[in-house]
């Protein structure tokens, strides 16, 4: 039997804890759980605290590059540390800029490693405040990962298929949920003025703009309605006539800030970036038992099923887009039916508890 002082786990990640979705809502939320099974948990962030603060802001050349730098002193400190754990475990990349150097350093020293890889980042990807890096984006690095991991965990099927190309060693683990915190509503009352909702990232607000068009026939129909837009505080519709808020993410707020959505959106293009995208989203809305409005593309396909837990609409198809919502915002018993099947989808397949022992067979089978 093993040691328990043996059990040692280092996760070399991209961001500080409880900041990036792809963190928070997949390893990040289950280190009580590893520590409950004996695993000694270090973290070590590419990007600091301080760097956050800027990194998905316009501008700060400087300063990024500085902290970039700062990033790379970080990562060459580790190497001096990976021995003295059992298992690395590495989510989306070592170091994010050019040749697989780190990565090569870090297969080469670590013991065991864990390859966690969340949406098509191998197919380069910036957000609008980066995009002067997307050219020098290291995107070769995450294929050597895939390659040269003793397990690989991924977050949807096409990436799964993807993935097993090179590794056969993977397990498919989505974007879950802690639905001891995200409790579900009770009351499908609309707000006074209904909100649509939307969350994410500076990097995916720009799909929300894909509904503008549904939006413009609603204000020709007098229909009311806001638009809560959460994680871009910056967002802005190109028509000045859409009615909407846009507020920063907040770890604090989150969930009470989702709760004041009366109906989720998710809309997605067609576009091979989405196809590794969790669905975290519609997630997040439906363990809130809010009736949810996705694109049917990617791993929508598996989380919703049409017109029981939510609603699939085919791409580019606007029409329905606005017939649904419409529907929703008409029928206070359907919004209930929806939001409360939604919830359980999310209880019995995209929880923690559906899922922590996923991770930690993965972890005990590196022993």
């Amino acid at each position: 039997m093993t040691n328990k002082r043996t059990k040692k786990i280092l996760f070399l990640c991209p961001y500080p804890i409880n900041k990036a979705p792809s963190q928070r809502l997949k390893y990040e939320q289950y280190f009580p759980y590893f520590i409950e099974n004996g695993w000694h948990i270090k973290v070590s962030p590419f990007v600091s605290e301080k760097f956050w603060k800027i990194i998905y802001k316009k501008g700060h050349f400087i300063e990024k590059t500085i902290f970039t730098i700062c990033g790379y002193l970080y990562r060459f400190r580790d190497l001096f540390y990976i021995r003295k754990y059992y298992v690395v475990y590495v989510h989306l990349w070592v170091t994010p800029l050019g040749l697989p150097i780190f990565e090569w350093l870090t297969k080469k020293f670590a013991k065991k490693l864990i390859y966690d890889i969340d949406d098509m980042v191998f197919l380069g990807h910036s957000s609008e405040a980066n995009k002067f890096i997307i050219k020098i984006k290291g995107t070769k690095k995450m294929i050597f990962l895939m390659k040269n991991s003793n397990h690989v965990i991924t977050c949807t099927p096409y990436l799964d298929q993807f993935v097993r190309q090179y590794n056969e060693k993977t397990t498919d683990i989505s974007s879950t949920i802690n639905t001891n915190i995200y409790l579900p509503r009770t009351d499908y009352q609309l707000n006074d003025i209904p909100i649509l909702g939307w969350s994410g990232s500076h990097s995916t607000s720009k799909y929300l703009k894909l509904l503008e068009p549904v939006f413009l026939e609603l204000l020709k129909k007098e229909i009311p309605f806001q638009i809560l837009i959460i994680g871009d505080e910056n967002f802005h519709f190109s028509d000045i006539k859409i009615p909407y808020t846009a507020i920063p993410w907040n770890l604090e707020t989150e969930v009470e800030d989702l709760k004041k959505i009366d109906i989720g959106l998710y809309p997605l293009p067609d576009e091979p970036w989405v196809y590794g995208k969790s669905g975290l989203k519609a997630l997040q809305y439906m363990a809130l038992g809010i009736p949810t409005i996705a694109t049917a593309v990617g791993a929508n396909f598996r989380i919703i099923t049409d017109a029981e837990n939510g609603f699939l609409i085919p791409i580019n198809d606007l029409d329905l887009w606005e017939k649904i919502i419409i529907q929703l915002l008409n029928d206070k018993e359907l919004r209930e039916k929806i939001g409360k099947k939604g919830r359980e989808t999310v209880e019995r397949y995209y929880s923690l508890e559906a899922n922590k022992n996923k991770y930690l067979s993965i972890l005990e089978s590196m022993i």
